[in-house]
């Protein structure tokens, strides 16, 4: 059974959900949502966590994820997750560590269901373009997750 919780953001009112013991799901959530669910210890560490890395006192998470995909998808969000705080990886680049393509990698990104603990945010195109992003409002939102950990785009 999936429970949910939300969390006030710098890029939005965020649900949180979790399926058992791991988190499953981060989605920008609308105004209107509402939940009775009691969040479970998963969801309460996930806030606190969230909460801390946009106060800038936290780098890394330290969460159980379970996020649904393919065994590929899985690749990428686990090299997603070895993107240090403040650094960017780039498309191609994560391709060629994987032995895919650039496009294959930037679709296993828009398809991450944990964005931001997942930093799907990180991951840059050639020669540092912004490339693309699902979650919040897009680009904008990119920019400021990427600002808030200080990466200054050209």
């Amino acid at each position: 059974m999936t429970i949910c919780c939300y969390v006030e953001s710098p890029v939005g009112r965020l649900a949180l959900e979790a399926d058992g013991e791991a988190l499953t799901g981060v989605r920008w959530a609308s105004g209107g949502e509402r939940t009775r669910d009691k969040p479970s210890p998963v969801l309460e560490e996930a806030r606190r966590q969230l909460e801390r890395y946009f106060a800038r006192s936290l780098k890394s998470f330290d969460l159980p994820l379970a996020g649904r995909g393919t065994d590929f998808q899985k690749s990428v969000w686990k090299m997603m997750r070895e993107i240090p705080y403040g650094e960017t990886a780039t498309y191609g680049g994560m391709a060629m560590a994987l032995g895919s393509g650039p496009r294959a990698v930037g679709m296993a990104c828009g398809r991450n269901p944990i964005p931001i603990i997942v930093p799907c945010h990180r991951v840059l195109g050639s020669g540092g373009k912004e490339g693309g992003f699902s979650g919040g409002q897009g680009l904008p939102t990119k920019r400021k997750l990427l600002a808030l950990e200080g990466v200054v785009l050209l």
